[in-house]
């Protein structure tokens, strides 16, 4: 029979892993709103887009890469529009598909917000950690299934 509750051990480090990851994801939240008036979504969308070939992904790669829901997605996509980081073409061979690309002034503006963002991740965690623990890190985040997805662009 399995148990039903975890060891006290356990319980202590599920406990701390969700309190770290609330805390590094509204810290990194907050500097971004303030600093550059992006959401943590929204700059890992434009992150991810100048990352793809051409610098467009499928909607729905996209959603998968941020983990996000596609309606979330949606929201975000349709905000960065509007204020023209971002626009939406269909896809030639699914008239169904979309896909999301960075514009010239998306393109400046995490330009103007990577430094920032970077340095603060770096603070929060990195400097945080020698490097055999940022090692052992990439290690468990490997083996929990959480290494790098598949950029899901389009063939160059």
């Amino acid at each position: 029979m399995e148990k039903a509750w975890l060891e006290p051990d356990e319980q202590d480090v599920w406990r701390g892993f969700l309190r770290m990851n609330a805390w590094i994801y509204d810290e990194l939240e907050r500097d971004l709103r303030t600093r550059d008036g992006f959401s943590l979504i929204e700059y890992g969308i434009l992150a991810h887009l100048s990352e793809a070939p051409r610098q467009r992904m499928r909607m729905r790669v996209l959603a998968e890469t941020v983990i996000v829901s596609r309606s979330r997605l949606s929201h975000q996509i349709a905000r960065l529009e509007r204020e023209g980081h971002v626009r939406r073409e269909h896809c030639e061979d699914d008239r169904r598909g979309l896909w999301a690309v960075l514009t010239e002034r998306g393109a400046t503006a995490l330009d103007r917000a990577a430094p920032g963002h970077a340095a603060r991740v770096r603070s929060l965690m990195f400097d945080r950690l020698s490097g055999s623990q940022v090692d052992q890190l990439r290690g468990i985040v490997d083996t929990l299934g959480g290494g790098r997805p598949e950029q899901g662009g389009e063939p160059e």
